[in-house]
Formats: structure tokens, C-alpha cells, sequence
């Protein structure tokens, strides 16, 4: 798998191979969890060869003034249901099948529907993977456990009326977590998902009027330096597949 890391070019030949390891074994996963539903989560502990990447994902793009050292409390590894990959793989295919047609052709859009390592920032109500924790919570105030279960929703996760808002930096991605009221239950947590963007359509003043617009997969809502897409919406949900789960610290 050729994946596409949208950061600084120091770090992309250990995300693209490091992250090729350890997705290696998500077909054992998906069966082991189709005959146990409560294989939802496990967690990485310290030290844990999968944990250290996923750290070093998220910690090279924490903003400057963060303290990197102390915000991750705990790592999760998602395994997903075989119905879940078969949607994500099925909406690849529907990605390339529909690149095929176009007069211009968009060779990452053909090859694996423009695949791409991003963060969803979200909050978590629960105990998910502390103490050995594996099953998946009930709450709707719990968004991990929800969208874990359930996929993306068109219509919990769209923001702005546009689309699923992620980002190329987890930093960015945290930045973006709201959380209203008093819910001290409530932790911040970022998720991180492979997506298919397909044919993505670069910025523009009014964002709103060209989600509308056919052709796109998704949009590009901040472009930085190179090129690289720091927010990106999906337009369709089936795009994301949650792989991985960072819980932060209060």
C-alpha cells in the first residue's frame, strides 16, 4: 500500500513503511472480531513498537508551544467489523471506478483512490481501553465509541454543513475539538483514520456553494506551503476508517 502522508518530508518514508507494519495484521483482527464483538479496541502500552510510531505520527505535528511530552495518555488500536473494511474497500472502488470516466485522468485517484493518513478530532466519554477495556460504550455523549461502532455519520461528524473535518496535523486536529457545557466525563481524543480523498477540489471563497458541486470527493478547506492540504472535508463518510486512538490528557 502507497500511502500518502501529507507532512514534512523528514518523516514520510517512516510513516509510509511504519504504517504498512501494523496495519499488517488487521485481517486476523477483523476475524477475531467478527466472532467477538467486544474485541473493539486494545491498548498500546508503553514501549509497545506500534504505540512509538503512532506517537511519533501525532507528536511531530503537536503545535510548537504544546507540551509534546504529556499530552498522550493512552493509545488504542481499533479493529474494525470485516462490514466496516468491506464499505471503506467498496467506497475505494467506487472512487477509482468513477476516476476511470473523467477526460482528465488523476493517477492517485486510479491507483488507490487517493488514499490518505489524517486526524479527527473528537471527545470521549468513557473508559475505552483504561484497565483492559475493550467493549464499546452506549452513550451518544461518547463520539468514539459511537463512530467506532457506527462508522462516520452524515449527520453527527458534518461541520459546517460541508463535510467529516480532518486534518493533516494532530495539533490542528485538537485545536478543533469543542466541547460545550459542563461535562467533565468528557476527555478530548484524536482519531486517526485512513481515508480515500478521491478527486480533491482546492479552496475557495465560499466552500459551502462548491460542496454542493459535482465531481468532488472531497474539499480542501487550507492549503499550506508545498501544496499540502492541512484541513480536509470528506464528503462522504464511508471515506474514513478510524485505525488508531489518541486520548489526551485533561
Amino acid at each position: 500500500m502507497v500511502l500518502k502522508c501529507l507532512m514534512t518530508s523528514k518523516f514520510v518514508t517512516i510513516f509510509v513503511v511504519s504504517f504498512d507494519i501494523f496495519m499488517a495484521s488487521y485481517s486476523c483482527i477483523s476475524f477475531l472480531r467478527a466472532i467477538n464483538f467486544d474485541l473493539a479496541v486494545t491498548e498500546l502500552v508503553e514501549g509497545d513498537s506500534s504505540r512509538k510510531i503512532v506517537e511519533i505520527i501525532c507528536r511531530t505535528s503537536w503545535l510548537k508551544s504544546e507540551n509534546q511530552c504529556g499530552r498522550i495518555e493512552r493509545v488504542l488500536k481499533v479493529h474494525n467489523m470485516q462490514k466496516t473494511l468491506a464499505r471503506f474497500e467498496e467506497y475505494r472502488e467506487m472512487v477509482k471506478i468513477k476516476a476511470s470516466k473523467l477526460q482528465k485522468k488523476h493517477p492517485r485517484c486510479l491507483a488507490d483512490g487517493n488514499e490518505l493518513l489524517r486526524f479527527y478530532g473528537t471527545t470521549v466519554a468513557c473508559s475505552l481501553g483504561l484497565n483492559g477495556s475493550s467493549s464499546l460504550c452506549l452513550s451518544e455523549k461518547c463520539c468514539v465509541c459511537r463512530i467506532i461502532r457506527n462508522g462516520f455519520s452524515a449527520k453527527k461528524e458534518l461541520k459546517g454543513g460541508i463535510g467529516v473535518f480532518t486534518t493533516s496535523t494532530s495539533g490542528r486536529a485538537f485545536e478543533s475539538i469543542e466541547i460545550f457545557g459542563d461535562e467533565p466525563s468528557l476527555r478530548k481524543a484524536l482519531i486517526v483514520c485512513r481515508v480515500i480523498a478521491g478527486r480533491v477540489h482546492r479552496p475557495l471563497e465560499n466552500i459551502q456553494e462548491m460542496a454542493a458541486q459535482t465531481g468532488f470527493d472531497s474539499l480542501a478547506g487550507k492549503v499550506g506551503l508545498y501544496s499540502n492540504i492541512e484541513e480536509l472535508y470528506l464528503l462522504n463518510p464511508r471515506a474514513l476508517l478510524p485505525c488508531f486512538v489518541v486520548i489526551c490528557k485533561p
